[in-house]
């Protein structure tokens, strides 16, 4: 089999320590990474990990599991696919940061990879995947380290909650089953789910919004039974320039389940003043953004506690 190589970079105005630390802690990948949909860390010893990713490639959500080696002071981090998705055969590489006069730095990008049976379709598929995705990650970590000043004001998370009483497996199932939710919530008036394999969907819905107006989303969402549903909105609304979030569901030894919402935006400063008018702020875009979120989320939240306290 052929292996092959290529190498990405870009220039970071920021001082290489704080891109390292942005690129170590995979938890932020879905905020700065546009492919990223969710990451979960398997294992963890000293300065080796196991992580398993879902993302994007060539518009297909697809998902794999690395091992990598962090190593702080050489300001490096190895990368090796322990299971790929076809058409990749085998996939590795390597960022490296290497500090430039003054404060900024230099970020490189490579990979080494094959495919299955070395078939000229599937590497075609992959060249296009890896220049895509490397070419969208840096610019991305570029501008998420140039800007944090500006993205801390712009970026906010919140949660809302619900005590159920009933089992966190049929709480769920109604996060889970969101092909129904055209029947079972009154704010979402379609809703086209598809599951090309288990536990990774594509969401589409049309929602109806206060004003009676109707908005389309798509997210692409993770689900790990019972416990989570993991999610990254690539169809956002004008206010926002990310969306992402999860489903969590804990339940404790009397049978009750805390099931909660959790949402991260960041707010498309731009689109202010044409929205919600000339005199808008910022702060004022965080509250009307949270409302409407956090709205929607406790009424889904409310339905799911009727459903699993039913069962």
């Amino acid at each position: 089999m052929t292996t092959h190589q290529v190498e990405h970079e870009i220039t970071v105005a920021a001082p290489p320590p704080t891109v390292y630390r942005l690129l170590a802690d995979v938890q932020n990948w879905p905020r700065i990474f546009p492919p990223t949909i969710h990451v979960d860390q398997v294992e963890h010893d000293g300065d080796n990990e196991r992580i398993r990713i879902w993302a994007t490639a060539n518009g297909a959500a697809k998902n794999w599991t690395s091992r990598r080696t962090l190593d702080p002071q050489g300001l490096r981090i190895d990368f090796r696919q322990e299971v790929s998705t076809p058409p990749v055969a085998s996939m590795a590489g390597t960022w490296v940061i290497e500090p430039l006069p003054g404060a900024g730095c230099r970020v490189r990008l490579l990979h080494d990879y094959r495919a299955i049976d070395d078939d000229p379709a599937g590497l075609a598929w992959i060249d296009e995947a890896v220049d895509r995705n490397s070419r969208s990650e840096l610019a991305a970590l570029k501008e998420n380290v140039e800007r944090a000043h500006a993205a801390q004001a712009l970026t906010f998370s919140f949660e809302d909650s619900v005590q159920v009483h009933g089992s966190a497996e049929h709480v769920y199932d109604f996060i889970n089953e969101a092909g129904l939710w055209s029947q079972r919530l009154p704010h979402v008036a379609t809703v086209r789910l598809t599951e090309d394999e288990p536990g990774l969907q594509t969401l589409e819905m049309d929602t109806r919004a206060k004003d009676g107006s109707v908005h389309t989303t798509k997210s692409y969402r993770v689900c790990l039974p019972h416990e989570k549903i993991a999610y990254k909105q690539v169809t956002l609304p004008a206010l926002m320039t990310l969306h992402t979030g999860y489903w969590t569901f804990t339940e404790d030894d009397h049978g009750t389940t805390t099931a909660s919402s959790q949402h991260t935006v960041v707010i498309n400063e731009e689109n202010i003043a044409r929205i919600l008018g000339t005199d808008a702020t910022v702060t004022d875009a965080r509250e009307y953004v949270q409302g409407a979120l956090s709205a929607n989320s406790r009424i889904t939240l409310g339905h799911a506690k009727d459903y699993a306290e039913k069962r």
